[in-house]
């Protein structure tokens, strides 16, 4: 039986981060975590140890997020100040200043699924290339070319905008 204050403890960071990379909004990920976990309290006799509880987690969470997204049917994303405490990620901290890593967060934004998708679950959900690939029912080996596919696509779109 899984304690849901432990589980609440030790992925809130994860599930937090990975709803940021989607929503772009701290208030919506806050809220939205809050309902990933009240999900999973209620569902919480469903899981069955098949796949890590991240993955569970982050499957919840993002179901609750398009969830959200169909209800309101808009998305406003917060000013880049709002956001700047999330460029945490690898990729991003190769960059020096904030107008660079808001680049990268709208080529991301503007990218194809399922490139941003796993590209947010490996760079924000810092998951696994297995963990992703059990997300999407996909392999390990699918994840990471997809994931590494995600990374050319923003390096050539930054590049480009760089020339324009």
């Amino acid at each position: 039986m899984l304690n849901i204050q432990e589980v609440y403890e030790q992925y809130f960071t994860v599930v937090y981060r990975y709803l940021l990379s989607l929503s772009h909004n701290t208030h919506i990920a806050e809220e939205l975590t809050q309902e990933t976990f009240f999900k999973a309290l209620k569902k919480v006799d469903d899981f069955r140890g098949d796949c890590d509880l991240r993955v569970w987690l982050c499957q919840i969470s993002k179901n609750t997020y398009y969830d959200y997204q169909k209800k309101n049917k808009k998305y406003v994303p917060e000013s880049q100040e709002e956001t700047e405490d999330i460029f945490t990620s690898d990729l991003l901290q190769n960059f020096s200043d904030k107008e660079t890593a808001f680049q990268v967060h709208q080529v991301l934004h503007r990218l194809s699924e399922p490139y941003k998708e796993v590209f947010s679950l490996r760079t924000f959900g810092e998951l696994s290339f297995r963990e992703i690939g059990m997300i999407f029912g996909k392999s390990e080996n699918w994840a990471r070319v997809t994931y590494y596919r995600a990374r050319v696509k923003i390096r050539e779109e930054l590049e480009y905008e760089d020339h324009m």
